[in-house]
């Protein structure tokens, strides 16, 4: 496996990401959107976790009418933030974009949305992702040039995100297959579980990433990281909740129970990257979204094998990258230390990373 261009979910031909970010005067959140190619692409779904906060993604069952979604819409502020689908499907529907009804200028948009948990971290409970917030971040998707870099970290609806105790975010990944597929994938890191190993400080995800050796904090840093932590937990309160979603895009012709088993496969990169993982209070959710560009192997009936294991892969990379680059946050709603400033940068590699390693 190689990777492409940026290295993220937008190295599928078509497929864009925008953000919109809300921080200061109370808020700590914010929305990201996934635009699919005009016309659509076939999408799924799997939910794993036992809170989940979602709409329309009962219309992704293989079993149901819808064939075609144009945007997904991954947000922050809980079940009230998926408020911020309405402006999604307000701008979709402007544009003709949705499900025709009755002649091209009556549509119907299907937006599916999963939310994450970040209420009040900014300081202020009500301060959350509304319609208009949506509606940012979908006119800012449509304004990237295709397969534009993705912004990692601290933005869109990894805004407010925790993974633990420890700053969670956006990140994302990609890779091209020998068959010539393209695979790729975005996270919002936000889990109850951490993606730490409390024993050493190495992120659990490194040892499955591929992206070259794990990285072990000396035993010295790792005990005043621990320190730091625990002093910014105390003051925080009640260990902070869930969730991490998760959207993975291929070029690949799939159908729609096809790229259900890719969303739930994807879900493997998440436990090997966070611990505990799917636990009651989280709402883990994967989608999987598949623009039909390139054919699957007519002739080998395990075609879709290496899209499910790279699916797993990418998500895995997506999350070590979102803890890497978020930054520490400190205000009213509380201190959230990120993994940079407790154990400091990735040393550079030694040896050459191993292929399918940026």
């Amino acid at each position: 496996m190689t990777t492409t261009y940026n290295d993220a979910l937008t190295d599928v031909d078509g497929v864009r990401v925008g953000h919109a970010t809300r921080a200061g005067d109370g808020f700590l959140t914010g929305t990201t959107v996934v635009l699919a190619p005009e016309g659509g692409a076939v999408t799924a779904v799997d939910v794993r976790g036992g809170g989940p906060g979602t709409r329309e993604t009962d219309a992704l069952d293989p079993r149901n009418l819808v064939q075609r979604i144009e945007a997904i819409v991954l947000t922050g502020g809980s079940a009230y933030g998926l408020d911020s689908a309405s402006g999604v499907m307000a701008w979709l529907e402007e544009r003709g974009r949705g499900v025709l009804v009755d002649g091209p200028e009556r549509v119907v948009p299907v937006v599916p949305a999963a939310c994450v948990f970040d209420l009040g971290r900014g300081g202020d409970w009500r301060a959350r992702p509304d319609a208009g917030t949506g509606r940012a971040a979908v006119a800012a998707a449509a304004a990237t040039p295709p397969r534009s870099p993705v912004a990692e970290g601290t933005v869109g609806a990894g805004t407010g995100a925790v993974v633990g105790r420890v700053r969670g975010g956006i990140g994302t990944a990609s890779t091209v297959l020998g068959s010539g597929i393209t695979v790729s994938a975005l996270v919002v890191a936000n889990a109850a579980g951490s993606a730490v190993d409390p024993a050493t400080g190495a992120l659990y995800g490194e040892f499955f990433a591929g992206d070259g050796p794990v990285t072990y904090p000396s035993p010295e840093l790792h005990a005043a990281a621990g320190e730091r932590l625990a002093d910014a937990a105390a003051a925080n309160g009640p260990a902070p909740l869930n969730t991490t979603l998760a959207v993975v895009a291929t070029d690949a012709v799939l159908s729609r129970a096809q790229a259900q088993k890719v969303a739930g496969t994807a879900h493997d990169g998440i436990a090997r990257a966070v611990r505990p993982v799917h636990l009651l209070n989280d709402g883990d959710t994967v989608f999987a979204l598949a623009t039909g560009a390139h054919p699957l192997d007519a002739a080998d009936p395990l075609a879709l094998n290496e899209i499910l294991a790279a699916g797993a892969d990418l998500v895995t990379r997506a999350i070590v990258r979102a803890v890497r680059v978020a930054e520490s946050v400190r205000g009213p709603g509380g201190t959230y230390l990120s993994y940079s400033d407790l154990y400091g940068p990735r040393p550079a590699p030694t040896t050459a990373p191993r292929d399918g390693a940026p």
